[in-house]
């Protein structure tokens, strides 16, 4: 299953780690790790932040992908189950509208 992975970095320690010059290389480290098909980053509220976009096995995948923010920049992570324009196409929308609707 596909997920989006919303990263939110406060401005410490990143701040800190940007001066000493570790974060570009944790975030590489990260990325490296974690394998995601798709990283970008901007903003996020304000702060640093980032959209990754990974395939998961299940559940236990989260704390994985999840442990490296939170552990090396105090960071805030969210996760959404995304689809591809495809997959929707398989959700088979007009029965359920027709069943719920």
């Amino acid at each position: 299953m596909r997920m989006m992975i919303l990263v939110q970095c406060p401005p410490e320690p990143f701040n800190t780690l940007v001066r000493n010059g570790t974060a570009g290389p944790t975030m590489k480290k990260i990325l490296d790790d974690t394998k995601p098909e798709a990283a970008y980053f901007s903003e996020r509220e304000g702060k640093r932040g980032c959209v990754l976009i990974a395939e998961v096995q299940g559940a236990s995948d989260v704390p994985r992908l999840a442990e490296p923010w939170f552990l090396n920049f105090n960071a805030e992570v969210e996760f959404r189950i995304c689809m591809l324009p495809e997959e929707l196409g398989k959700a088979n929308l007009e029965a359920l509208g027709k069943k719920w609707g």
